[in-house]
């Protein structure tokens, strides 16, 4: 038969061998290998994608017993223990299995699909630990510089996001209120605005609302806290409203000062962590957890920011801050005091509290204006808040609030319009604005290495650390020639400050400069801004006190009075550089810089910035006057005779009302 076929396959064809005879064999023998392969991982793909629900799993850890009584910690002790679930009996007996798995995942996977076989039971411990279910789970980021005049509107924007918790799954929020003095007329706005939203979240549960009735018993639990130099728990975590009005009553004024916010964040999450583990029945966790922040300052435990960020973000704990704007650069900025005790004097005072800066470091570099007014400099919003609780929040996919009942944009804001307990900032951005400009939310270990490739920015942080070197005081105009003597050592007088400032403005000057190069390469609207304002603004300044040290030379020696008469030399501002051409061409190059800066960042503090330096010219001119001298001062012996007295005035008996200082803010 098969001699049959050859020859028929050799008529045929007319070629000698038959395909048998040729390679044709090894690919029928690899075609047979290869469909068996191919059916033997069709089999293994069907058992790894079996229904979840025909795992072999073992009973869920008990959860957090939330009925424990309160807790204060002193922060001040330095002994920031966790108050994890091992302070419940019922924890207790949890934690007191074995741990199958670390908490931390120090080197995550990311994978699509976690997988688990029947015959890998050991790793199923895995889910217990958050970071498990983090590798499936995108990373949300939070939002941040949203503006209210109000702590109410941020409340109600805090509503609708424990609403649509709980249209996912049961909830427990927790309230973290700062002890300040400054924090005191705040708190009581947010209690009031508290009482209705809860009452109101009340009737929706009772009224069988699906976010409520889908999750059976206590959908929604709240916890209130206080922080501040200790941390103390006011009432554990419970659906009745009119506990948790009585708990924020109770909370008592710190006046240290001191507010450890970050501490108590890890507290926090610490202590409630065991809601978040996942239930290995349902694959599900058993709550969902929300912190809420009320503070109006940035935190003294600053280092610890790394760590509650860590927390937050690894069991997925949204942290929601209604705080403050940051003032624009800078770390302090002042607040408007006035005693709450009436017994005391009322008269409002100016305290310095710290509210900033925006950013890992401050990336502006302070100088004073022409005019003397240092005022917008040191009184502008930032856009955001201060950048450790920002940066929480962002992190951790919550919101941070900007609250300042003065927020209005477009118009100056006097200092004598500023509400009680309220810090004063003179201009306001469009948040819509300033999205462009957030600033880089990163650990402070992330934002130095990110400096030390880019010698734009490192040059810019640098210059602002600079600036923080003495003050530039306004210089002396006017200078007046009734005596000879007096006015050479009036002129060497002002030449001496205008010689201190001299160095301090190169030494800036050179530092910003090595980072001119890299410029080009910057895409970061941000730090565009930044380095052009610093740029523009430190040569500018330069060429003025160089060109007004030069024009002080002239009076001194070269200039005289075209008019006999006059005896009084003021210099003014003016366009024209008359002390050489280097100077006339940094002049130039920094009004370039600081037009730029208008042109592409309207709308921003940097361009209103760079615009109040351009409204006074760089150069400088001499014009002459004339003034009277002064008459020489007349004895009057009436003075001292007790009949030519003015009648006194008759005085109140009342006594004023002592005066008390503003306590640490």
């Amino acid at each position: 038969m098969l001699a049959r076929l050859k020859l028929w396959w050799k008529l045929k064809t007319g070629q000698l061998d038959f395909p048998w005879e040729q390679d044709a064999r090894f690919w029928v023998v690899s075609l047979v290998l290869h469909v068996i392969l191919l059916l033997i991982l069709s089999h293994s793909l069907l058992r790894l994608y079996e229904p979840q629900e025909m795992r072999l799993v073992a009973p869920l850890t008990e959860a957090l017993d939330l009925t424990e009584q309160p807790l204060t910690i002193q922060f001040d002790e330095m002994r920031f223990e966790e108050m994890g679930e091992a302070e419940t009996d019922d924890a207790a007996m949890a934690e007191s299995q074995p741990q199958l798995v670390d908490d931390v995942n120090d080197v995550p996977v990311e994978i699509n699909v976690p997988i688990v076989m029947e015959s890998d039971l050991q790793f199923e411990a895995e889910l217990l630990d958050p970071s498990a279910d983090a590798m499936v789970r995108l990373p949300l980021k939070g939002t941040v510089g949203v503006a209210v005049t109000g702590a109410t509107g941020a409340v109600d924007r805090i509503t609708q996001e424990i609403i649509r918790s709980l249209d996912e799954r049961k909830t427990t929020v927790v309230w973290l209120f700062d002890q300040s003095a400054s924090m005191m007329s705040q708190r009581a706005e947010i209690r009031s605005r508290f009482d209705r939203i809860y009452r109101e979240l009340q009737n929706l549960a009772a009224g069988g609302a699906e976010e409520f009735k889908k999750h059976g018993d206590e959908p929604l639990l709240t916890s209130v806290y206080a922080f501040g130099n200790s941390f103390t728990q006011m009432t554990a975590a419970t659906a009745d409203t009119d506990r948790l009005l009585a708990a924020i009553d109770r909370i008592e004024r710190d006046d240290t000062g001191l507010e450890f916010v970050f501490s108590a964040v890890i507290n926090v999450v610490n202590h409630y962590k065991s809601l978040r583990r996942i239930n290995r029945l349902t694959n599900d966790r058993e709550r969902n957890v929300m912190i809420v922040v009320v503070s109006d300052e940035a935190g003294e435990d600053i280092e610890r920011i790394d760590e509650a960020v860590e927390l937050c973000t690894r069991w997925q704990v949204p942290v929601y801050v209604i705080g403050v704007p940051a003032p624009f650069g800078r770390e302090e900025t002042m607040l408007r005091w006035v005693d709450p005790d009436p017994r005391y004097d009322q008269t409002p005072q100016w305290a310095p509290i710290r509210q900033g800066p925006e950013s890992v470091m401050s990336e502006l570099v302070k100088l004073d204006y022409a005019d003397g007014d240092p005022s917008d400099v040191g009184s502008i919003d930032s856009g955001f808040g201060p950048f450790g609780l920002t940066r929480l929040a962002y992190e951790s996919g919550g919101i941070y609030f900007t609250v300042h009942p003065n927020r209005r944009v477009g118009a100056a804001v006097r200092r004598s319009e500023t509400e009680n307990y309220t810090a004063h900032f003179r201009h306001f951005f469009d948040p819509e604005a300033m999205k462009p400009y957030q600033p880089d939310y990163v650990s402070h270990r992330t934002y130095m290495q990110q400096l030390g490739s880019n010698r734009c920015r490192m040059a810019l942080v640098q210059a602002a650390q600079l600036s923080r070197v003495g003050s530039l005081e306004a210089p002396v105009l006017r200078f007046e020639r009734f005596d000879e003597g007096q006015f050479v050592r009036t002129v060497s007088l002002a030449q001496r400050n205008a010689a201190i400032l001299e160095p301090k403005l190169n030494q800036l000057y050179e530092t910003l400069r090595v980072g001119e190069k890299s410029r080009a390469d910057e895409i970061s609207p941000r730090w565009q801004a930044g380095y052009d304002l610093a740029y523009g603004r430190v040569m500018a300044q330069k060429v003025r006190v160089e060109s007004y040290n030069g024009m002080l030379a002239l009076i001194k020696t070269r200039l005289t009075f075209k008019d006999p008469k006059n005896n009084t030399w003021t210099l003014v501002p003016a366009d024209a550089i008359q002390t050489g051409s280097q100077m006339a061409a940094m002049a130039e190059k920094a009004k370039r810089l600081l037009q730029q800066v208008v042109e592409e960042h309207p709308g921003t503090p940097w361009a209103m910035l760079a615009q109040k330096e351009l409204s006074t010219p760089l150069g400088w001119e001499w014009r002459e006057s004339y003034t009277a001298p002064p008459e020489p001062p007349r004895e009057n012996p009436g003075n001292n005779n007790p009949m030519m007295q003015a009648n006194p005035q008759p005085t109140m008996n009342a006594t004023p009302p002592p005066r008390r200082d503003p306590p640490r803010l």
